[in-house]
């Protein structure tokens, strides 16, 4: 019965992911708005609601360690396993504002995160501050997206579909296509987790470690489907921002919320400090410079993003098993792969650079 919910829920996911990102590119065109924004705001938090209910329910129940480990790793999949998986399928054009406002803003909510850790403990007033941005940041999308001229917009679209989109019909149409894929994710994301969480306790894995793999890859499936099809489809804005949108939904919606309603808010280990909400800040980083170069994230990005993310798991799963290889592994990545990552990333940016001022020369 559990392989069975495992295939279910697979299975929903695609259907919905289909419908969601359909409905969504072709909203963006019926109103006026860009798919960056629509990525960022409808699909990211459409395809987060599996994080919030996943955390906030954890949090009501008192299981502070499975929803912040909920957050931390679907962010940590969102970037490395998504974005991997999506960049591999078609190399990903990251539009200018991604790198202008929306990574710094991601950046900075994941320095948040461990600076109101710090204490011990995420309260209630952390939580209303965190729910506050989103606010703030959602309604500031809407505002500059509405500034934007709606004929470029309905240009990127006007090879792809025969005739534009608009009307109240087709708004509509389209409204009702966004409302069933999240509906047709939420449940199939359900039934994967679930399945997923009862193999994992079968087999005696913490909260922290279950929060942090299984709920994280879990509750990230949409936004995996989502970000796989959009980019199958060629709709790359909306891959992209529904990452990052999806990031800064996870930090300031649904931890914030799950500190709110949390009766003694949620406790951050030391050991959630001092590993994974720093790997949750690199990986924040390692977006800057990468989508900085060439506005392109390219299949070599998207391979080393699928090779970091299975270090991750090794690295987690190790711990679990108090393996005699841990110690090894940690200083292999350490003091070896990651230092000769960033070298060959400053390679890269330098060489881009060059070529550009000699364009311009």
């Amino acid at each position: 019965m559990t392989l069975l919910y495992l295939a279910g829920g697979l299975v929903l996911l695609v259907v919905g992911a289909e419908f969601l990102v359909k409905g969504a590119s072709r909203l963006a065109t019926a109103v006026g708005i860009s798919p960056l924004v629509i990525g960022l705001t409808i699909v990211a938090f459409g395809t987060s609601a599996p994080e919030m209910a996943v955390s906030v329910g954890a949090a009501w129940s008192g299981q502070a360690d499975l929803a912040l480990g909920n957050v931390v790793g679907s962010n940590i999949c969102n970037v490395l396993l998504i974005l991997g998986l999506s960049a591999l399928i078609a190399p990903l054009v990251v539009a200018q504002q991604l790198v202008r406002l929306d990574v710094p803003l991601m950046i900075a909510a994941s320095f948040a995160v461990l600076l109101l850790g710090l204490d011990g403990v995420i309260g209630r007033i952390d939580g209303i501050l965190l729910f506050t941005c989103i606010i703030g940041y959602t309604l500031f999308l809407i505002v500059q997206s509405r500034k934007e001229s709606s004929s470029a917009v309905q240009e990127e679209y006007a090879q792809e579909y025969s005739q534009t989109a608009s009307g109240w019909k087709q708004v509509t149409l389209n409204a009702l296509f966004i409302l069933g894929g999240l509906v047709l994710l939420v449940v199939g994301a359900n039934l994967l987790v679930d399945a997923a969480v009862s193999i994992a306790q079968y087999f005696g894995v913490s909260e922290l470690v279950i929060g942090l793999t299984v709920v994280a890859v879990g509750t990230s499936l949409p936004e995996l489907a989502a970000s796989v099809i959009a980019s199958i489809r060629g709709e790359r804005d909306i891959a992209v921002g529904n990452v990052v949108g999806s990031n800064l939904f996870n930090i300031l919606s649904v931890l914030g919320l799950s500190s709110v309603v949390s009766p003694a808010g949620i406790e951050v280990s030391p050991a959630a400090l001092v590993f994974d909400i720093p790997v949750m800040i690199g990986v924040a980083l390692a977006c800057l410079p990468i989508f900085f170069t060439g506005y392109i994230i390219t299949r070599w990005n998207g391979a080393m993003f699928l090779f970091y993310y299975v270090a991750y798991t090794a690295y987690l799963i190790l711990a679990a098993m108090q393996h005699d290889a841990l110690d090894t592994f940690g200083a292999a990545m350490l003091f070896f792969v990651i230092p000769l990552t960033a070298i060959t990333l400053l390679v890269f940016a330098i060489r881009y650079h060059r070529n550009r001022q000699a364009v311009d020369i």
